[in-house]
Parts: structure tokens; C-alpha cells; sequence
């Protein structure tokens, strides 16, 4: 018997490798004999770098940068030497992780340290890079990350602009003589969920802003200063991608990695399917065990069992999900490659008792899964 283990990770319990690794003790202790594979997954989000190089043999590296509000932070990166492959989480450089709540400032938190980042992979001989742009406390629509790479944004009277969405109300003229060239011979695809657009009512500035510090005057001033920077892009470049889907991400680092390196949007779990390998992998399967933290009606937006259940779907293998909740609105997934879904606790209990004791509750329930299993192939 073969079975596929392609969880997430547990948000503030394990990573996908330890719940990976718990789920294969249970099932082992049913089916000592059966071939389990394991694929730590991820949707593009937090863990998408450890649970790729824990998949492919790759390389966690460090390296110092400027954090989102310009104090330098130790940040990974994720290096796939084999392929010449870099994976960045833009949170790790310009997360929301970096700044106290009572410090967030969305009008002068620069994505610099983002660019720093791709830097470092373009000096490690990049031919492709991952950019994952989940959780940034950021609201510069990329120009940091392109200042970083070369990029002069200059006010009326030439001098460069400051860090931050609101100083783009000032830009005058964009400079790319001293773009760094190595950009135009390396592909960069852009791992998220997010679709909204550059500006607007459901852009960067609107739906975003204020969980990063902005007040609705703010966020009226960073919307017109980001749709200046796109109008000042678009002549430059010769394209406006403002309105494309996904530019309004990360606080705009979408249209900038768009406008300025060409990205294709991707969702972040088929990114991650693709380097783990994970339709090979399901190739044979008998079954699929996934999970994630929360399993509800928000899986369907590109959240990992939705993605593993769609590789596997098209094999005509079956799914089983193991969550450590199922909220509201969660047999939605039934409709789409997921045959059952069981919640992580035996009884009631609090969330720190269950992230406390998620290895030995995610054996459990599969041993109780293996065992049902078993079942149904008795005569």
C-alpha cells in the first residue's frame, strides 16, 4: 500500500515536516509494511521555505538586510542548488513579524530588505527565483525591493526619494541606468493567493492599509501616491500592469515585480507541488493524507488541501484531510477532491493544550483513520 503525506504546517504548533512525520507514526503502527511518502507542503505562506528545502535537499542561507522600517534584521532565504532555484518569503525582510503593533506605519515601511534578498540570490547564480509575499508590513507597491536592485526614484529636484508608499507622491523621475542587469536572464514567479488590483476601493491602500497601521486619510493619501508611481511605471516601461490581478499584493510588491522583472503569478501551493514533486509522488497512491491548522469554506481559496486534493483528484486517488479545527463551511471541499476530513482533538480542550499536544493527537487520529481504512478492504 502506498500513501501520500502532503500536510501544511500547524500555525504555532509544528511545521509541515513535524506533522508529516507524526501522521506517518500512526499509520505506520497499522500498516508496518505499507511505502509512505512524505511531502511537507505549503500554500506560499509562512513555512513554504522550510517545507520545500525539507522536500529537496536544499539550503536554508542568511543574510543581513534592512527591515521594513530600516533597522537591519538577520533574514533566510532558501537555495535549491540543483536547479539554481531561490526561494524568498518577502516576510522574512519586510514582514509584519518585524514590527511591534504599536509601531506599524504603512506610509514609510519600505520593502528595501525584499531586494536586498533578490540580490543575494542573483549573487548565488539564481536562474529562478520564488518570491512568496504573504504577511508584509509593507505599502511602497515595490519601490524599495527596486531601489534595492538598482532602480533611482527621484523627486523634482533630483534627489532620491525616502523610504515608504506616501514619499511616492513626490516622484518626479525614474531612473533604471543602473538597473541590476543580471534581472532580465532570470525568471521570477510570484507565489500568492492574493487577486486585487494595484489601486482603488480593492486595492493595496483600501483592503490592506489599515491592518498595517494606516488611518483612513492615509490610506486615501497611499492610494494616490501608489496609482502616481503606476502612472510614472507605465510611461517608463511601457506597460501598466496596475490593474492586473495580484498587483495590489504585498502592499504592491505584486506590480512591481510584475512591472520591473516580468513575474508570473502562481498559487503558492503549485509552486510548492511543483518543486516537492508532489504529482510524481501521488503517481500509484492508494491514498492522500492533508491537513492544515483550520479547515473551512477559506481552504477553497488556494489553501494547501484544496491544492493537493486537485493533483490528486486528476490520479483518481482519494483524499483525507486532518485539521486541527473544521470551521464553518468546510464540506464545500467535499465538492472538490476531498473525501473526508477529521478535527486533530479527542475531547474538549484548549488551543494551547492542542498546539502542546498535536504530535501525539495527529498519531491518533491516524491510527483511527488507518484503522477504518482497514475496514473497508475486510471481506
Amino acid at each position: 500500500m502506498k500513501i501520500v503525506i502532503a500536510p501544511d504546517s500547524f500555525k504555532d504548533s509544528l511545521s509541515a515536516q513535524g506533522v508529516a512525520d507524526a501522521i506517518a507514526l500512526g499509520l505506520a503502527d497499522v500498516w508496518p509494511d505499507a511505502q509512505l511518502v512524505k511531502c511537507p507542503m505549503a500554500d506560499g505562506g509562512e513555512g513554504t521555505i522550510e517545507s520545500v528545502l525539507a522536500a529537496c535537499d536544499g539550503q536554508l542561507r542568511r543574510v543581513d538586510v534592512r527591515g521594513p522600517l530600516g533597522a537591519t534584521v538577520k533574514a533566510t532565504w532558501g537555495w535549491l542548488p540543483h536547479n539554481h532555484t531561490a526561494i524568498i518569503e518577502m516576510a522574512e525582510a519586510s514582514g509584519l513579524q518585524r514590527i511591534p503593533l504599536d509601531q506599524r506605519d504603512a506610509c514609510i515601511s519600505s520593502t528595501f530588505g525584499t531586494g536586498q534578498l533578490i540580490r543575494a540570490a542573483l549573487d548565488a547564480g539564481a536562474q529562478r527565483v520564488i518570491l512568496a509575499i504573504g504577511g508584509s508590513a509593507t505599502n511602497d507597491g515595490g519601490a524599495g525591493a527596486m531601489q534595492a536592485l538598482g532602480v533611482k526614484l527621484l523627486d523634482a529636484q533630483g534627489r532620491e526619494l525616502g523610504p515608504g508608499g506616501l514619499a511616492l507622491a513626490q516622484l518626479a523621475r525614474i531612473d533604471l541606468s543602473d538597473i541590476d542587469p543580471r534581472l532580465t536572464e532570470v525568471r521570477f514567479d510570484i507565489a500568492a493567493d492574493v487577486d486585487n488590483p494595484l489601486c482603488g476601493p480593492h486595492g493595496a491602500s483600501a483592503i490592506f492599509g489599515p491592518q498595517k497601521g494606516a488611518s483612513p486619510d492615509q490610506v486615501r493619501q497611499l492610494d494616490h501616491a501608489l496609482g502616481h508611481f503606476a502612472g510614472l511605471c507605465a510611461h517608463v516601461l511601457n506597460r501598466d500592469v496596475r490593474d492586473e490581478p495580484g498587483s495590489g499584493a504585498a502592499g504592491g510588491l505584486g506590480f512591481a515585480a510584475k512591472a520591473f522583472l516580468g513575474a508570473q503569478f502562481k498559487a503558492g501551493v503549485e509552486v510548492v507541488a511543483e518543486l516537492v514533486g508532489l504529482a510524481e509522488a501521488v503517481k500509484n497512491a492508494d491514498l492522500v493524507i492533508t491537513g492544515e491548522g483550520r479547515f473551512d469554506a477559506q481552504t477553497l481559496r488556494g489553501k494547501t488541501p484544496f491544492g493537493v486534493a486537485r493533483i490528486a483528484r486528476q490520479q483518481g486517488v482519494p483524499v483525507i484531510v486532518i485539521a486541527g479545527t473544521l470551521g464553518e463551511g468546510y464540506q464545500a471541499l467535499y465538492e472538490h477532491g476531498i473525501d473526508a476530513a477529521f478535527a486533530l482533538p479527542s475531547g474538549p480542550m484548549s488551543l494551547v493544550q492542542a498546539c502542546a499536544d498535536a504530535p501525539r493527537l495527529l498519531r491518533e487520529r491516524a491510527v483511527d483513520i488507518a484503522r477504518v481504512w482497514q475496514l473497508g478492504s475486510k471481506p
